[in-house]
């Protein structure tokens, strides 16, 4: 499968509908994310079963606001909708299969439970103490 635009509209629906979604935020004037592409788009031939999406962050400015990007290329790896993975930087092939063997090989239950127990802290966290009588 090769590489596929990400836009503001089509982000979330990608992320909800595929087990696995590796996003490459990059920009036309960036070096390193000129580098960084023939390896993404290899390494998306090779892995067809996960969607190797590419988002601009020129041209989705608000989109790479929201999702804090500072630096680029950055890549984040989803997996049933939870960011597993994010890292600024050009990744070399061996790296990313790497990532990818991660990302495919992680125990979502496991994923999901401490996702929860970060929840429940921020909630704690968050909220006020009771006054002592």
């Amino acid at each position: 499968m090769a590489t596929v635009d990400i836009t503001q509209d089509t982000l979330g629906q990608t992320i909800s509908d595929n087990e696995i979604v590796l996003l490459d935020w990059w920009a036309e004037w960036c070096g390193p994310c000129k580098q960084f592409a023939p390896t993404y788009e290899a390494a998306s031939e090779n892995n067809p079963e996960i969607v190797f999406g590419k988002v601009d962050t020129e041209a989705e400015q608000g989109l790479a606001a929201a999702a804090q990007i500072s630096s680029i290329p950055t890549l984040m790896a989803f997996r049933e909708g939870i960011m597993v993975f994010s890292q600024p930087g050009a990744l070399p092939a061996a790296s990313l299969e790497q990532v990818i063997d991660a990302v495919k090989n992680l125990d979502m239950d496991e994923v999901r439970a401490e996702v929860e127990k970060q929840a429940q802290q921020a909630e704690s966290a968050a909220a006020p103490e009771a006054p002592e009588n």
